[in-house]
């Protein structure tokens, strides 16, 4: 329920659920469900009913045995803001992350609404990071819902990025993560939409992250954005420096 990760922004990945559902356009070609059925073909035990949403309630306190402070990315394989997790198994969560409070947790959802409304019931401990996935112009409404919670960094991933995202509002944003889809299917993004967002980070002062060009070959079209990558944290200068 945990490994080290090639997600180029996280260190490692806990997954105290797993199995979600699409809701939205970005989830068309989901890696996480085409894992979860290789891993169900292998007889990997948490996923016997592939990528049906399961909480798994052993693999709470993983982080907890893990001493050396890593950047953990929380439910790669789900979204822990899924309407049918129960909110004590969320709150479960947040405990083990406060708990662990010498590693960094990364938690990401599309369920921006659900987020809000649980949000004031959470502890917003200094080492959670929130963030919410927007995909194009029509779903920057996620945004105002992260910016609503309080938690204390704030990340948006604009991951796959299927169309063009202007005139975002970056305020009490902390960080900007943008990728390209990739694997079997990958639909196109165009440089120009990246380039605009970028542009958008620069002029806010935000933190900009330059993931992948995605693509069927991912790495060969590789991560180079106008000459040069962008692997701005949050915490760090920016500015193009």
């Amino acid at each position: 329920m945990a490994s080290n990760s090639a997600i180029e922004w996280t260190g490692s990945t806990w997954n105290p659920v797993t199995g979600c559902e699409k809701i939205s356009p970005g989830c068309k070609h989901c890696y996480a469900e085409r894992m979860a059925k290789r891993l169900q073909a292998m007889g990997q035990k948490n996923y016997v009913n592939g990528f049906e949403l399961a909480v798994h309630p052993h693999a709470l306190e993983l982080p907890l045995s893990w001493k050396k402070p890593q950047t953990i990315f929380v439910n790669s394989m789900s979204d822990l803001f899924l309407e049918d997790v129960p909110v004590d198994f969320v709150k479960q969560v947040f405990d083990i992350m406060c708990r662990a409070h010498w590693h960094t947790f990364q938690v990401l959802t599309k369920r921006a609404e659900r987020l809000a409304e649980l949000s004031v019931e959470l502890p917003w401990a200094q080492n959670i990071w929130m963030g919410v996935s927007v995909e194009n112009n029509d779903y920057t409404f996620r945004v105002d819902h992260l910016r609503a919670t309080r938690a204390r960094v704030k990340f948006l991933s604009i991951e796959p990025l299927l169309g063009p995202v202007s005139d975002l509002d970056l305020a009490g944003i902390d960080w900007v993560i943008v990728g390209g889809e990739s694997g079997p299917g990958a639909r196109p993004m165009k440089e120009e939409w990246v380039v605009e967002i970028k542009d958008q980070c620069l002029r806010a002062e935000v933190p900009f992250f330059f993931k992948q060009w995605g693509g069927v070959r991912k790495k060969k079209a590789g991560r180079m954005l106008q000459g040069r990558t962008w692997d701005q944290m949050p915490g760090l200068v920016v500015n193009g420096r």
